[in-house]
């Protein structure tokens, strides 16, 4: 992106400012997204919607626009998108999908943590996040990700691109090929029956959590381009596999890759204490779905590996199979916690 591309966007937001620097930010897999700052002190996320990846960002705004009035409280920070000169928070513009927002000052997020008053928080705020939202018509949210966290679905993926790759990706994936047949294997005993269908976030790693800077409180949930209909283990799932392990999701050392107890502790702690939401039947698909979360991310790394990495950004040829290889792991460590997971759901989120 160049300065007078980007002046030309900010204009068409009613952006009228000629002095601004902009950095590009990079924790994003899909969407382009960069910091502006203007001469006086203003400062705003531009971003560009990856439409290859979002089909319909039209759709994807008309679910954000749908929720974010319910998003509003005096303890959940408020997101706001800046209107086109037409009216509009989305902007097309030769083919490309543009949305200006206000900058929540003195903020910050995080990719890992070993701090369990983040881990609080963390918990906190995905509760609140499901406690402003349990109200709203879940039948009105449409699907920008069509099938997204449904097992069936990545399983056949996956087994298409395995039918089309090449022998030589097959054996230098190998290891991870063997192991998401385990994990489907594990997996059939989750059972969504009788789960109640929420508007969830559907990506709550860490790093989308805002936090104050000063006191590290979360202020509120970002990148909401993924709110769709779900089951409340889709965020708690996604949540645990970030907050739990502090190794970054390619991390090839797999001794550095853990589950920490105390931090799993003070996010269910965190969950409890705007646990006004949660039925018996979704308590008890949590340590199944701590499992389930970091499993689907590494079968579709995996899936994308084979299928010469056309979804995800990678910065090197294997690092799609490194995340697979690293998640998996992930999800073989929360395995063995199942148990664990099971009692102190139960003690801090169960019904008496």
């Amino acid at each position: 992106m160049t300065h007078q591309s980007i002046l030309h966007i900010l204009l068409e937001f009613n952006l009228n400012t000629s002095k601004f620097e902009f950095t590009t930010l990079n924790s994003g897999l899909i969407n382009d997204t960069y910091l502006v700052s203007g001469d006086t002190g203003q400062q705003y996320i531009l971003q560009k919607i990856n439409h290859k990846v979002f089909k319909n960002p039209e759709v994807l705004m008309n679910n954000i626009n749908y929720t974010l009035p319910s998003l509003s409280a005096n303890d959940y920070a408020q997101i706001t998108f800046l209107s086109t000169t037409d009216g509009q928070n989305c902007l097309k513009k030769d083919d490309e999908f543009w949305r200006i927002m206000t900058f929540i000052p003195n903020s910050t997020t995080y990719d890992t943590t070993t701090d369990t008053d983040i881990a609080f928080e963390a918990g906190r705020i995905i509760g609140r996040f499901h406690d402003l939202l349990k109200t709203v018509d879940v039948e009105i949210i449409e699907d920008t990700l069509p099938k997204f966290h449904n097992l069936a679905y990545r399983t056949q993926e996956f087994k298409e691109a395995l039918k089309k790759t090449t022998p030589e990706k097959k054996e230098i994936a190998h290891n991870a090929i063997e192991q998401a047949h385990h994990f489907l294997k594990e997996l059939e005993q989750l059972n969504n029956e009788n789960l109640p269908f929420r508007v969830c976030h559907n990506d709550t790693k860490l790093n989308n959590i805002l936090f104050t800077k000063a006191t590290q409180k979360a202020l509120c949930l970002i990148d909401l381009d993924t709110i769709m209909k779900g089951y409340f283990f889709y965020d708690f799932g996604d949540a645990i596999r970030t907050v739990v392990n502090n190794a970054p999701e390619d991390e090839q050392n797999h001794d550095l890759i853990h589950f920490d107890e105390h931090l799993f502790k003070a996010f269910v702690d965190g969950l409890a204490s705007n646990n006004t939401f949660l039925s018996s039947a979704d308590i008890s698909s949590l340590p199944l779905g701590a499992v389930f979360m970091p499993f689907i991310h590494g079968l579709r790394a995996l899936t994308d590996y084979l299928n010469n990495n056309k979804y995800y950004k990678v910065t090197y040829e294997n690092q799609n199979l490194d995340r697979c290889l690293s998640l998996f792991n992930f999800a073989e460590k929360a395995l063995a916690k199942k148990d664990f997971m099971a009692s102190y759901t139960q003690q801090k989120l169960g019904r008496l």
